[in-house]
């Protein structure tokens, strides 16, 4: 193919006849003309005579409209167009256009081309004009572009391709844009396409050498003796050169793909500092640090580093352009470097915030650390620039008298404890020190911050549980000594009525007696649950029968107006709990979900199984990982406030009116989750509800340790039902301190048939066994005395008497002595307080041969 040049002369544009500019309607012509043939017709079939008025008539009409359109012409309303003018003008502008253009019709005919897409396609002169497939036919490098640029002419469609024509003889080659349109929208202009040609050679080149010239940039850059890397506002490594990827061991086509980021190569917390600058909207900063850069290997390099950041009209920081010099050889060849770099490593990897501040406030210098918790304290930056808007402002006034002791030379100036500003409590240490009076100008004083966040919490923690453990002791104190008083005022009632029978005036005041010490006795119990000091009859247990079971009295419970949903979770792991302190742990959880709804709401309770994994990502302290199976009972009613949420486990701690609670609902909840091994939890919001979570171990059958089952160990936490005939002969050993406690119960027994020897502790009864030869039958025993308790009682009775029987009774857990006595020794239990009738049942069945 024979291409021109830019310095051939253009040759004339070509115009072929078709499509030709029609001017006027043919069609109006025709109607016209025909009319006036039809009128000639019909003149002169009627005779001259008679349509002599009709053709005076008719010549009148056309004079009148010749004359009307005459005047019009005049006066400018009617306008003869000048075509020819205004095609001319349209011509031009298409003839003289730099780029080739040409009109091909429906068969591929060239219809116009200008005078450049002569020139581009080599022709001489216009009867040559070819269109584009056939000017570049048999050209391997172009063919493909050409066809898809007929294909898109064919379905009216637009097209660019660019490609290159070699040159001949040795000429050089050239680059063309070509592109392809329809001419118009309307369907008959689709039809035509319109082809356009432009010789961007000298564009390719300039391109061609601006992409040379930042290759040989990028290679010098590359080989420069100082590193660079740009990162972007998003922390992402854009850019690394050669001489830095290579000190860091990172492979340089990695870097840039997204995988690397500012943290990945700044050692510590240095990336904050990079990312605490604060400018004014359009402002460009440099600023020098002298950090530590992280290796691939995880060694570390100190560096300094000179970084520069470009501000956007919003504020918004560009990418930035930072110079990385190397300063690990300053500590061989320089030792005043060496300090220097040793000090800045010191400063900047201290695990204490450290700032520098002015009068004012405003920081003037700061480490690394001090950069990342002024960021996570406020994003926009306020902390950063005034070390006041770290601390709260109900603090604030503290910080703020420190540094006034600064500015004025003061020495011992006291730690500062404040909460910190923020989304979240958090609260920090303040150390200030004066600088010297000298550089008092720029700094006043030195800032040392140091978070104890996680140290007050621990605290709470560990104080929270002291103060309950300590109520828990004082607890079960109380409830021991209560138990025994409530036990002599049971067995006095036991005699008052037997002694008086129903029709007796005072036998009402007798069982009201009777009520109320039932009724203490379950607040002693309350007591205990909480002191974990109870005792519990624990069976494998399936939560999801067990809840199944309480439906219908939850559902009672809670009344119409709430709605309760339980959700089950799949192949629950077995637990081991007492089954009716469980059952209390939900009623009591339900209740106070129910008055914390009086508008009505919804129950959910949910279970599902934990393991030890999830329980390790969970954020609740003091809770091991482990299995677990978890208990959910969350409502949705008016929420603890957060200034008593740690209290609500608290004995005697209730929120509800005077009259309608004890505050010893959830201490129960607490003791007797814990005593089971377990764990609760509280999450709630005011005005969102309140979900109680119970995690209870997860319970495996090896745990279990086979024991050889006996009578007193197995007996039921109830005490069993009297029987006919609860009466007896033989020798009891009756062992009590509480003077008054320990005649009742003997009276008691006596009145069943037995004999009772009496001691008020362990070395009396010691001396009543040897009194008589260890004939004794049984040993009823209290088991906190004075001078000998009851596990040391008994190691001595059995190394007398192996097969002595011995029931303890006690205010007490079993739990809480039993770890004192030898293993596998058989003993009945019998909890305070008691009445008479439990206590000569279980006399009896202990006494009765298995």
């Amino acid at each position: 193919m024979t291409a021109g040049t830019d310095h051939d002369p253009p040759p004339e544009p070509f115009t072929a006849p078709e499509p030709a500019r029609r001017g006027g309607s043919i069609v109006l012509v025709l109607l016209v003309a025909a009319g006036i043939v039809a009128v000639a017709l019909a003149l002169m079939t009627i005779g001259r005579s008679e349509a002599q008025p009709y053709i005076l008539g008719v010549l009148a009409l056309l004079a009148t409209a010749g004359l009307f359109n005459l005047f019009a012409f005049a006066a400018g309303i009617i306008r003869f167009t000048d075509r020819t003018a205004d095609d001319s003008v349209i011509g031009r502008i298409a003839d003289q256009a730099y780029d080739g253009l040409a009109v091909t019709d429906p068969r591929g005919h060239v219809v116009y081309s200008n005078a450049a897409y002569l020139a581009l396609t080599g022709v001489a002169s216009a009867q040559e004009v070819r269109p584009v497939e056939r000017v570049f036919i048999g050209n391997p490098d172009v063919s493909e572009a050409v066809f898809r640029l007929l294909k898109a002419a064919r379905e009216g469609k637009r097209q660019q391709e660019e490609v290159r024509i070699a040159g001949t003889d040795g000429a050089h080659g050239r680059w063309l844009r070509m592109r392809v349109r329809p001419l118009g929208r309307g369907k008959r202009e689709a039809r035509y396409a319109v082809w356009s040609i432009a010789d961007i050679t000298r564009d390719r080149e300039r391109q061609e050498d601006v992409f040379k010239e930042l290759q040989h940039a990028i290679e010098y850059l590359d080989h420069a003796p100082c590193g660079f890397f740009s990162v972007n506002s998003a922390g992402d490594i854009v850019y690394v050169n050669a001489t830095l990827a290579n000190w860091l061991d990172h492979d340089l086509a990695e870097i840039g793909s997204g995988g690397l980021r500012l943290t990945d190569i700044v050692s510590g917390d240095g990336a904050s500092l990079l990312t605490s600058i604060m400018a004014a909207p359009g402002e460009v900063r440099t600023e020098v640090f002298d950090i530590d850069l992280r290796m691939r290997g995880g060694k570390t390099m100190p560096v300094r580093l000179y970084h520069k950041l470009a501000f956007g009209a919003d504020g918004v920081p560009g990418a930035s352009r930072t110079l990385v010099i190397s300063r690990a050889r300053d500590e061989h060849s320089d030792p005043e470097r060496a300090a220097e770099v040793r000090f800045m490593r010191f400063f900047d990897h201290t695990p204490m915030a450290i700032a520098t501040v002015d009068r004012a406030g405003t920081v003037v210098r700061a480490n690394a650390r001090y950069a990342k918790l002024a960021q996570n304290l406020s994003p926009d930056g306020a902390a950063g620039k005034s070390i006041f808007r770290t601390v709260n402002a109900r603090d604030r006034g503290l910080l703020i008298a420190a540094i006034n002791q600064a500015a004025e030379g003061q020495g011992d100036i006291a730690p500062v404890e404040a909460m910190l500003d923020g989304a979240r409590e958090r609260w920090g240490q303040f150390f200030v020190t004066a600088v010297e009076e000298g550089e008092r100008e720029t700094e006043t004083a030195i800032v040392y911050l140091l978070e104890t966040t996680e140290r007050r919490a621990l605290e709470n923690q560990i104080n929270q549980s002291q103060k309950m453990d300590m109520v828990g002791q004082l607890a079960g104190g109380i409830a021991h000594d209560f138990n025994n008083v409530l036990s002599a005022i049971m067995m006095a009632n036991d005699f008052l009525l037997n002694a008086h029978k129903p029709t007796d005036p005072s036998f009402q005041d007798i069982m009201q007696i009777k009520q109320n010490a039932t009724r203490a006795a379950t607040l002693v119990r309350q007591l205990l649950a909480f002191s974990r000091r109870q005792t519990l009859r624990p069976q494998v247990l399936d939560l999801g029968d067990a809840l199944s079971d309480l439906t219908m009295l939850l559902r009672r419970l809670i009344g119409e107006k709430v709605k309760l949903d339980l959700v089950h979770g799949r192949d629950l792991w077995p637990v081991k709990v007492d089954v009716s302190q469980f059952e209390q742990v939900v009623v009591n959880l339900a209740v106070n979900a129910r008055d914390a709804m009086p508008e009505g709401g919804k129950l959910t309770v949910k279970t599902a199984n934990l393991t030890a994994e999830q329980a390790a990502l969970l954020s609740y302290k003091g809770m091991p990982a482990a299995d677990y199976v978890r208990i959910d009972i969350s409502d949705t009613g008016t929420g603890i406030p957060a200034d008593i949420v740690d209290k609500i486990f608290e004995p005697f701690f209730s929120t509800k009116e005077v009259g309608k609670g004890t505050g010893l609902g959830l201490s129960t909840v607490y003791g007797i989750v814990k005593q089971t091994g377990g764990f609760v939890y509280v999450d709630s919001e005011p005005g969102q509800g309140t979900s109680f979570r119970i995690f209870l171990p997860r319970h495996r059958p090896e745990q279990d340790v086979a024991a050889e089952p006996h009578a007193a160990r197995d007996a039921p936490a109830e005490p069993p039902k009297p029987r006919a005939d609860l009466t007896g002969q033989g020798t009891i050993l009756l062992v009590e301190d509480e003077e008054g406690l320990r005649s009742l119960n003997a009276r008691g027994l006596r009145s069943r048939g037995y004999s009772v020897i009496e001691a008020s502790n362990g070395i009396e009864a010691m001396e009543a066994l040897e009194e008589k030869n260890g004939a004794v039958d049984l040993v009823v025993s209290d088991v906190v005395m004075p001078e000998m308790d009851g596990p040391t009682l008994l190691k001595e009775m059995r190394s007398r008497n192996p097969d002595l029987k011995i029931i303890f009774v006690s205010g007490y857990a079993e739990d809480a002595f039993e770890k004192s006595l030898p293993e596998n020794e058989q003993f009945a239990f019998l909890p305070k307080p008691f009445t008479l009738t439990q206590l000569v049942a279980a006399v009896k069945e202990t006494m009765t041969p298995s």
